[in-house]
């Protein structure tokens, strides 16, 4: 772990050269709005097809395609990635119906699956932190201490990047990585 590297972004996670992306994915897979409809309209109709054919597949899953706190991976489509790892943040309830365990698995099942297949860098958005509700200082705990306590188990993965949308959320990580 000590070749590891964090950081840190505000803006776009589509534009970035990294070996996989995340997606803040709803259940269908389908694409929708905020993190999971831009990463859907820049990847163009490959990713969409790749995710219906899951989909498809995965059609009598309880919880849809994908469960929240589980991951997927997919191709990317035109985005300048190599993969496309979708994952179902919690929607927030108030913090006493499992969020905090749906969203730790997120992040680690993320990562697994990225040093799964091989990859050693990985973007981030903020995951749940939009429409789902999820209070941004406590998911941001929750994503770096996830990530760091996965990494132990995946030394494959050499690069992590969060990619905060928003300057509320930046400043939030930027306070928890700086001792990283």
């Amino acid at each position: 772990m000590e070749d590891l590297k964090f950081e840190l972004i505000l803006g776009d996670i589509t534009s970035l050269t990294v070996d996989a992306i995340v997606n803040a994915a709803n259940s269908s897979l389908m694409g929708g709005g905020g993190v999971d409809g831009a990463i859907h309209r820049a990847a163009g109709p490959a990713l969409l097809e790749e995710c219906r054919l899951i989909a498809e597949r995965r059609r009598r899953n309880p919880g849809g395609a994908c469960p929240p706190g589980d991951a997927i991976i997919t191709g990317a489509g035109r985005l300048s990635c190599r993969k496309v790892i979708h994952t179902v943040g919690p929607v927030w309830r108030g913090g006493g119906f499992g969020e905090a365990e749906i969203l730790t698995s997120c992040y680690r099942k993320s990562l697994l699956l990225a040093a799964g297949s091989g990859l050693r860098s990985i973007a981030f958005p903020n995951i749940s932190t939009g429409v789902y509700g999820y209070p941004k200082a406590a998911a941001a705990k929750i994503a770096v201490a996830s990530v760091k306590n996965t990494l132990l188990q995946t030394p494959l993965i050499t690069r992590v990047i969060f990619v905060c949308f928003d300057r509320e959320n930046y400043e939030f990580y930027r306070e928890l990585i700086s001792g990283l």
